[in-house]
């Protein structure tokens, strides 16, 4: 009901302005929605394990939201089992031309074109190590400077890894949203080589999980390369997927439903081609709106997903129902607990 009302209002604002407003907001009073946000519950019955990672809860916040750090104590407070902050640069940058945010209510999707407008690399650091998070699994979504030339991208996340390793429990190159000239050109094999080889030694010296978040626009070819380049170097794992390029709607990339099909086909195929790793995680994230997502991911096996969108649209109670229908499904298939589920996902019903 609180969030009803919240959303109500934000939502006769301007996109970007009600976001701004919220962020501040949530930032400035963290407990503001604390009858909604449910933290009585039994972590150790909806925890998930990705490598050395615990999450209390299989559902993530993605990159995007909470884009400079500001509110990680109220998604903190939430059910979210991970939070992740981002997109960071390693300088400031005001990211694209206003307007740049669009919503579709009817479909339940955004449409942004931002540019990666962040407070840059030192300020985003002040503002984690400002935080309380207490035992959230924390990711860092990492980006290069529009200024930056192709032939030096390599360089900013080098010196973005070295700032946010000792603080981020997870970390993401981010080579895949549509909204940076020439970004997504980085994802071909040869170029991201280059990135990952310049983190190799930083890796050693600073071990964390390393992600990449791919683009739900490549071929399956391409991905497919991209899926063997990163379990060669060792990541952690793939984020699939970023937002989607729909050019009748206009310049920058859908979320939310509108994407939820081809993010979901781009996950079937690479959770089909790493198979074989179980050392190699993929976090679902594109157009997850409700359980019976998360449960087409974990057939697929998967584990962890992310929203963004859909917790624009639903508020908590997404979080509130997805944790119900777990109950449920523990309750149907007579286990405890949801690794005990997804130990045996193949029969589960």
């Amino acid at each position: 009901m609180l969030y009803s009302i919240f959303k109500r209002l934000a939502f006769k604002m301007d996109p970007e302005k009600a976001h701004e407003l919220t962020i501040e907001l949530f930032s400035r009073f963290p407990g503001i929605l604390s009858k909604a946000l449910n933290q009585d519950y039994d972590t150790p019955k909806y925890a998930i394990s990705l490598g050395d990672l615990n999450w209390s809860f299989p559902v993530g916040l993605a990159a995007g939201l909470d884009k400079n750090a500001e509110a990680i104590d109220f998604f903190s407070k939430t059910l979210f089992g991970a939070v992740e902050v981002g997109t960071v640069t390693p300088k400031a940058q005001p990211g694209n031309p206003k307007p740049r945010m669009f919503r579709y209510i009817a479909e339940e999707s955004l449409r942004n074109r931002m540019g990666f407008n962040n407070f840059g690399a030192e300020k985003v650091y002040q503002n984690i190590c400002a935080s309380s998070r207490g035992d959230k699994v924390l990711g860092i979504n990492l980006g290069k400077n529009k200024i930056t030339p192709e032939k030096d991208a390599h360089l900013d996340y080098q010196s973005l890894y070295k700032k946010f390793a000792r603080i981020g429990d997870y970390l993401v190159i981010n080579v895949s949203s549509p909204n940076t000239p020439g970004l997504r050109d980085l994802q071909s094999t040869d170029k991201l080589k280059i990135i990952f080889q310049s983190l190799e030694e930083e890796r050693k010296d600073t071990p964390v999980p390393l992600y990449l978040k791919i683009s739900p626009d490549q071929s399956f070819d391409d991905i497919g390369a991209i899926c063997d380049l990163a379990q060669e170097f060792n990541l952690s794992g793939i984020i699939a997927t970023n937002t989607t390029i729909m050019e009748s709607r206009g310049a920058g990339g859908i979320s939310g439903k509108l994407c939820a099909e081809k993010s979901k086909a781009m996950r079937r195929y690479v959770l089909e081609r790493v198979a074989g790793n179980k050392d190699f995680n993929v976090i679902g994230v594109g157009g997850i709106s409700d359980f019976s997502d998360v449960w087409e991911f974990w057939k697929l096996g998967g584990k962890a997903v992310q929203i963004y969108t859909s917790f624009i649209y639903q508020g908590p109670d997404i979080l509130e129902k997805i944790k119900l229908d777990i109950d449920k499904a523990l309750v149907k298939n007579k286990v405890a607990t949801l690794q005990e589920l997804l130990a045996n996902i193949d029969q589960a019903e």
